[in-house]
């Protein structure tokens, strides 16, 4: 931890067939999408599947109709012992696949721009700023202008942007809704960004897509996307009930928990998570250090 890392972004693309697998259990994923970012991520995943059918399904044909062309009982299939070589036929051969290596690649390419998850999404609303922490084997979730935090659970209003700004007080793990859009690592000593939007008012599952020990299974959260009116009505509930998230409770925090329920906090020690990403605060002991002492079960939630 702390070693200084090449900034690595997952975009839910043509790899995205394990998240897709990992989230099928959970609900509807990356195929039914609730956000400009997840919608445009989608429609790269069936860009590129049409390109690829456009050459496996007419293979497959073919390799049946020179099956049954050249089996032996037809007559009439041209038998030439001495064919070695045709030009037409090398440039068909060699054309395809360069062809859709280019649409790939131009696909790709210009998806990786337009879904740079730096890139604020184009909207007349002013984003909601959330930062968020991973922890062993939970979710710390910090409203910097709204001076509150939530652990397990995360509120925000309906078609409005979020800009996420993520780090990790322990191992690297990854930041997924996939119903919303890209999957981005937390890592310790570092700060990775990303924006997202809900398109409308549901809950939406999210969890931890690195592995990083035994309560990771359990390392997952509800995004709550409200209107605008019922998200003031959650804050002004928040501020009204809940402890300080001061370095204290931050400690606390820090403990190894397995399937953590929900928690709230109505003020939070200003400059805390910048503490956490710039590592003056002590990071949590991680699932192979040992320090920890055996990981507690959250009351509540039973395993």
């Amino acid at each position: 931890m702390g070693i200084p890392m090449k900034l690595m972004t997952v975009r839910s693309g043509i790899s995205a067939l394990a998240p897709v697998l990992l989230t099928g259990c959970a609900g509807a994923g990356v195929l039914d999408p609730q956000g400009p970012i997840g919608g445009a991520e989608r429609l790269i995943l069936y860009d590129s599947l049409g390109i690829m059918l456009a050459i496996v399904v007419p293979t497959m044909i073919a390799t049946a109709a020179f099956a049954w062309w050249f089996r032996a009982g037809n007559t009439k299939a041209q038998y030439w012992p001495d064919w070695a070589y045709s030009g037409r036929l090398e440039l068909i051969v060699w054309s395809i696949p360069i062809l859709v290596i280019m649409f790939l690649g131009g696909v790709i390419w210009v998806g990786s721009h337009e879904l740079d998850p730096y890139r604020p999404i184009a909207s007349t609303a002013k984003p909601i700023e959330v930062q968020v922490v991973a922890l062993d084997w939970k979710w710390l979730f910090i409203y910097p202008a709204e001076n509150v935090a939530t652990v397990n659970r995360l509120v925000v209003p309906a078609g409005v942007p979020i800009h996420f700004s993520i780090t990790s007080a322990s191992v690297m793990n990854g930041f997924f809704v996939p119903q919303l859009g890209s999957m981005m690592m937390a890592m310790n000593g570092m700060v990775t960004q990303l924006n997202l939007q809900a398109d409308k008012p549901g809950s939406y599952y999210g969890q931890s897509s690195q592995f990083s020990g035994d309560g990771f299974s359990d390392m997952n959260f509800a995004l709550q996307a409200v209107p605008p009116a019922q998200y003031s009505r959650w804050l002004t509930g928040v501020r009204g009930g809940g402890g300080t998230l001061d370095q204290t409770a931050y400690g606390m925090l820090l403990n190894q928990t397995l399937a953590s329920p929900p928690a709230v906090f109505a003020n939070v020690q200003p400059g805390l998570f910048d503490a956490i990403a710039t590592r003056k605060l002590p990071d949590g002991s991680g699932p192979e250090s040992g320090r920890g002492g055996k990981p507690q079960v959250s009351p509540g939630r039973p395993r």
